[in-house]
This record gives structure tokens, C-alpha cells and sequence, in this order.
């Protein structure tokens, strides 16, 4: 089966709070990621708030666009176009948040509390754009969730054949 034959399956409740779970935890590792880069990049030099904050959002967008797609939603979505979709996305909400957060951090807001907030912020609104366009159509849809896939639509259908098999009337001698 070609990648483009592969369609999306159905997605249940529980898949999607899967989903969600998975894409909060991952995220929070890349957070891990953003805030131990920014918080040296903070305080062994003497840069500003914004290249501090612009070099650690990139190295934890790498990671989070990596594991994400691969974990989280599964696609098969051609990387670069997908990575292309992610960029737009950051081309929107760095600016903003570069801009908002050293506006936040030159009125006195302490740049630890703007960089929680601006990172809260990216969780949601990523997230959401990750779902519903970037990988819109492809979840579940790389060879590692086909194969699961497969695996369990095969044992669904012996189950009901050993179901079967465990309620066989015994004939009595009478």
C-alpha cells in the first residue's frame, strides 16, 4: 500500500485524549528543552531577553515537531510540507510573542514568569494547529500505527472465533 492510499482512520474519544496527553507530555519535555537553553543563554551571557528566547523556541521546535509526529500523531504527511506547515505557524507566533514578551519584560514582568506564560500560550496554539492543519487527514497513518492497526483488527476477528470455540455443546449419552 502506497502512503497516499493510506487514509485516516476514525478517531474515538479515548484516541484523541490519547492524543493530547501524548502531544502535553513531549511538549513538556521541550519545554524542559526551551527553558534550560533560555536559562543559560539568560544567565552566562550578557544577551538580551529576545535572542535568548528566539535560540531556545528553535532548538525545542525541532525536537517538538519531531516526536510529536512521530508519537503523537503518527502521520505519514510528507516531513518537509509538514515542516513548511509548522514554520508558518512560527513565522505568526514568534514575532508576536518576541515582540509581547520583551514589551512584558522591559515593563518589569519578571522574564521567568513572560517565558511561562509565552510557553503555555505556544501548548495550546500548537497543539491546535498541529490537529487540525498540519496533520489534518494523516494521523495514525505511518507504518508504525498501520502495523498496530492491522495487528489488532487481526486479533479482533479470532476473538470471536475462540468465543465460538469455548461454547460447544457436549452431546450426553442418554
Amino acid at each position: 500500500m502506497e502512503k497516499s492510499e493510506v487514509t485516516q482512520p476514525e478517531l474515538t474519544t479515548k484516541d484523541n485524549v490519547i492524543q493530547a496527553v501524548k502531544f502535553v507530555l513531549f511538549s513538556a519535555s521541550a519545554g524542559i528543552i526551551e527553558a534550560v537553553s533560555f536559562t543559560l543563554l539568560n544567565e552566562l551571557t550578557s544577551l538580551p531577553y529576545w535572542p535568548c528566547y528566539l535560540t531556545a523556541l528553535v532548538l525545542s521546535v525541532l525536537y517538538n515537531f519531531t516526536v510529536n509526529r512521530r508519537f503523537t500523531f503518527k502521520s505519514a504527511a510528507n516531513v518537509p510540507i509538514a515542516m513548511m506547515k509548522v514554520a508558518g505557524f512560527y513565522l505568526v507566533f514568534t514575532p508576536l510573542s518576541t515582540w509581547l514578551g520583551s514589551a512584558a519584560e522591559a515593563s518589569g514582568i519578571n522574564e521567568y514568569i513572560v517565558l511561562a506564560v509565552t510557553m503555555f500560550t505556544n501548548l495550546i496554539t500548537e497543539f491546535l494547529f498541529c490537529r487540525f492543519v498540519v496533520y489534518r487527514g494523516t494521523i495514525n497513518t505511518n507504518k508504525a500505527a498501520v502495523t498496530a492497526a492491522e495487528k489488532a483488527a487481526i486479533k479482533a476477528e479470532e476473538k470471536p472465533a475462540a468465543d465460538q470455540n469455548t461454547n460447544v455443546e457436549i452431546p450426553s449419552d442418554e
